[in-house]
Formats: C-alpha cells, sequence, structure tokens
C-alpha cells in the first residue's frame, strides 16, 4: 500500500512541475519573444523563474549571479517573478522582470 502512495505522489510531484515549466514556456512563446541579437526567447524547458531574488543598485542577484537590469525585456512576466531564459551553454539569452521602483 505505501509503496502505491509513494508512487502516486512522485507522478503527482512532476506532473505539478512540468505545468509549472509549460506554463512559462507558453507564455513566453506566445509572446513571440526575441532578444536584441534575434533568437528566439524560449525553446523547450530552458526559461526558469525565480522567486527568491535580492535586488542590488544595479541588477539582480540569483544564486551568487548578478543579472543586470538592463538586460530585461520590455515586458513585464505576467507572474510578476523574474524568469531567466539560457542557452544551453548556460548563457543568458532573455530575461523577464520588473525593475524596482517600476
Amino acid at each position: 500500500m505505501s509503496r502505491n502512495l509513494v508512487r502516486s505522489l512522485l507522478a503527482l510531484v512532476l506532473t505539478l512541475f512540468s505545468f509549472a515549466a509549460l506554463a512559462h514556456d507558453s507564455w513566453i512563446n506566445r509572446g513571440g519573444f526575441k532578444n536584441a541579437g534575434g533568437e528566439w526567447c524560449c525553446g523547450d524547458y530552458d526559461c526558469k523563474s525565480y522567486t527568491r531574488t535580492i535586488s542590488t543598485p544595479t541588477g539582480w542577484l540569483i544564486d551568487g549571479e548578478l543579472v543586470p537590469f538592463d538586460e530585461a525585456m520590455p515586458v513585464a512576466p505576467p507572474d510578476a517573478q523574474l524568469t531567466i531564459c539560457r542557452r544551453p551553454d548556460g548563457s543568458r539569452r532573455c530575461v523577464f522582470g520588473l525593475k524596482p521602483g517600476l
């Protein structure tokens, strides 16, 4: 009985995480956003939202990485969370976030 419960809970957690990832890819893909270099902002599962950020005078600090405010796209994310789309090498492709004071 407990084995089935663990499997069910695991399936539920994985499903919830996939919906969260798809939700961000969805609004970014629907918007057809491209960065200044003409690259599409979002591909399959390469965007991540951050709920814990620290604002500095020049940018957001996320997991020890400084993301300058001037990299933010001119579009506010609908969920008001900082969202970063990355290339396969880990470099930032697009940043969606509300700059402090706006």
